[in-house]
């Protein structure tokens, strides 16, 4: 299939069956990307697609209800009154008269809800521009080189508020009259200095970056009001040891929420803020055994209409839903079992309705459940033994599901809140499927149980032309850190050649007891105890697969990884050496109390509080233990896992008379994959340590 043969009308336009596919480079007509379906409106789906008459794009449409489709010609679009670039100029365009302006020099630019106002950073400082006076205004005064207002401290974009708020610490009111932001004070924490040789002489690039036990930054959470000029703070003393989460404002705008949490990170409070006083009022209170996850997105929802929320949170050892009103009292848990909810996708008060998507099926696989607010009564809305990706129409009466598993390609399908079918949509399988599928790659996902209960998921995957009669290597491809699990019942393969993967080695993913397949209660093992659960279940996987599969060669078994992955690489190659016998190891952690406080926090408490944790999960006491090959990367200029790691393992192996392969990247971040030259390079080199160490 080429790009001209890229539309594939399924049946008719007037039968509403209309799918684009995406083309693939094989020589066969295997499986094809499905081009996503999307929601015009309530009552009509479709897909993008190159028109045949013109060289602008074209929508297929189709009438939900009727099946009928139709094309909608999509031009170029108007210009935007107000434009954000990339590098952060903003333009706004003649108007009324006025000269069309370029801002420029501002970090994060965001516009007011009701499109009247821009709040953005800089040097420090948050700002606020007027556009219809097309005035600028200073809110604060006091940033510096390591004071931040709106603006985010290091470790707070990364374990906190998260990579996707790019820094970003400020939230605009619903009613665009309040700005709440953080203000961040990184004097008292500790310096990284990171080595940039691009030139004759060393530049030394400083991070502020704490360590398990350092000085964290102190935060305090103010608002400012549009309509009284001034900020208030709110009441929290900011010299206290503490992390805030992202503040959540109430829809009338009159309260803003605010989640606490204790350095130790097993005492939660979320209070509401006056903002005209400052004042606090505790709305909730949480506290666990080990830790409380402050990362989790979309934490509390509200309801407009009932003064009421929605909370996730996994206390039971799942996560579940819960409705509060706004004095905190608990209404009731809306949803509850060993199973884990994963997002709140939509609320519909009128109806006294919410979905959700979930995995109570089964924790390789997601499911879209319609559940009743009133009671809590739930209804899984999708079908079959597939995980779904879901999208719900506006009004959520209806809504699209791309779905496979293991053994079965995508295919989508429009649905009712009911859940019952109302049309397939498109089916990614090609006219070449039937013909190979018994002899191209594929992949099975199944289950190995461990003397304690754990029922550890593992997707193994299998060469094209698969020869039983011969040896195989076993590459074992894992992350591994708390609650990131990557085993998926999902279709993968086959968007390439299906029959050009005949390496002489089997590929497998696997999951421990505390990658989330068995919520909060799996994670629990990990508490003040890294790297031995994670090893000791991996390698009981492995162990079990070499007994199914006679054909793996047990001296060809490899283990890879990258960051938290890395980490575990190593810690199986030394730990477990009888079964890993080589690993490649990316951007490793290599001992806890090297990497940032709040993450390594979380799950080993301060290394004061808890010296024989930190002990046993560093991978520097066991160097003495290398039996096999090992390849270790890293970039240079890593700000998240600091080159110091790799290093001072490279000593510690030296140490031990210990033989080993590294590879530094230099000028690479964390990661080096955006580095065309470098991406190439270490895909070369890795491939040539898998053919030497890994294959029979």
């Amino acid at each position: 299939m080429n790009w001209i043969k890229s539309v594939t009308l399924v049946c008719s336009l007037w039968a509403g069956g209309a799918l684009a596919q995406i083309p693939n480079n094989s020589p066969y007509d295997y499986v094809n990307r499905l081009t996503p379906f999307r929601w015009e409106d309530s009552s009509h789906y479709g897909f993008f697609r190159r028109s045949t008459t013109s060289n602008n794009s074209e929508s297929v449409l189709t009438n939900v209800k009727t099946g009928r489709a139709y094309i909608k010609q999509v031009g170029v679009p108007l210009a935007k009154a107000i434009s954000i670039s990339k590098n952060g100029d903003v333009h706004i365009n003649a108007r009324d008269g006025k000269q069309e302006i370029v801002l420029r020099g501002m970090q994060n630019t965001t516009l007011s809800p009701d499109s009247t106002h821009l709040a953005y950073t800089k040097d420090g400082n948050l700002f606020l521009y007027n556009i219809e006076r097309r005035e600028n205004k200073q809110l604060t005064s006091d940033g510096a080189s390591s004071i931040y207002n709106g603006w985010s401290s290091w470790i707070y974009n990364e374990e906190i508020l998260g990579r996707g708020m790019n820094y970003r610490a400020f939230w605009w009111s619903p009613d665009s009259r309040k700005i709440a932001f953080m203000h961040f004070d990184d004097t008292e924490v500790p310096i990284h200095y990171m080595a940039q040789d691009t030139g004759q002489h060393v530049n030394q690039i400083a991070i502020r970056y704490p360590l398990p036990g350092d000085k964290n930054p102190e935060v305090k959470v103010g608002i400012y009001s549009l309509e009284a000029d001034k900020i208030k703070w709110a009441d929290y003393n900011s010299k206290e040891d503490q992390y805030f989460g992202q503040p959540i404002w109430t829809p009338e705008s009159d309260e803003l929420y605010v989640q606490w949490l204790n350095r130790g990170q097993d005492s939660l409070i979320i209070s509401a803020i006056d903002p005209l006083t400052g004042d606090k009022r505790s709305i909730y209170t949480e506290t666990q055994k080990t830790w409380i996850a402050l990362d989790q997105e979309d934490k509390i929802q509200f309801l407009s209409q009932r003064k009421q929320f929605l909370l996730l949170s996994d206390r039971t050892g799942y996560m579940h839903v819960y409705l509060y009103d706004r004095d905190g009292n608990l209404i009731r848990p809306l949803t509850q079992g060993d199973w884990n909810v994963k997002s709140i996708d939509m609320i519909q008060e009128k109806d006294g309705l919410m979905y959700i998507t979930g995995n109570r099926e089964n924790s390789t696989r997601d499911d879209l459940y319609k559940v009743e607010l009133k009671n809590g009564n739930i209804q899984r809305l999708t079908f079959g033994d597939y995980t779904h990706k879901t999208n719900l129409s506006p009004d959520g009466k209806y809504f699209i599901t791309n779905y496979s598993n293991y053994n079965t390609p995508e295919r989508a399908a429009v649905l009712d809140n009911k859940g019952k079918i109302i049309r397939e949509l498109a089916d990614s399988k090609g006219k070449d499927y039937d013909r190979l599928v018994g002899k191209a790659s594929y992949s099975e996902v199944q289950r190995f149980r461990t003397s304690d209960g754990f029922d550890l998921p593992a997707r193994i995957s299998f060469p094209a032309n698969l020869d039983k009669n011969r040896k195989h290597g076993l590459m074992v491809l894992i992350y591994g850190g708390p609650n990131a699990g990557t085993v998926r019942d999902g279709f993968q393969g086959g968007f390439g050649d299906p029959m050009a993967d005949t390496v002489n080695m089997i590929r497998v993913q696997i999951d421990h007891r505390g990658s989330g397949h068995f919520g909060k209660v799996g994670q629990n093992y990990m508490h003040r105890n890294l790297g031995d659960w994670e090893v000791k279940d991996y390698a009981f996987v492995v162990e079990e697969i070499k007994k199914k599969y006679p054909f793996i060669d047990p001296q060809y078994v490899g283990i890879r990884g990258f960051s938290y992955g890395g980490y575990i690489t190593i810690m199986a190659m030394l730990k477990a050496p009888e079964t890993f016998k080589s690993g490649v190891a990316g951007g490793s952690v290599t001992d806890w109390r090297f990497y940032d406080s709040a993450y390594t926090e979380r799950f080993m408490d301060t290394p004061r509080e808890n010296p024989e944790g930190y002990f046993t999960s560093s991978t520097l006491n066991y160097a003495s233990n290398l039996q096999g090959k090992l390849l270790l990367n890293q970039g240079t200029m890593d700000d998240n896992v600091h080159m110091r790691n790799t290093i001072r393992l490279v000593d510690a192996l030296q140490e031990a008379r210990k033989q080993f392969e590294l590879m530094l990247y230099p000028g690479a971040a964390h990661g080096w994959f955006y580095l065309h030259n470098k991406a190439a390079h270490f895909r070369e080199m890795e491939a040539e340590f898998t053919e030497k160490y890994m294959k029979p």
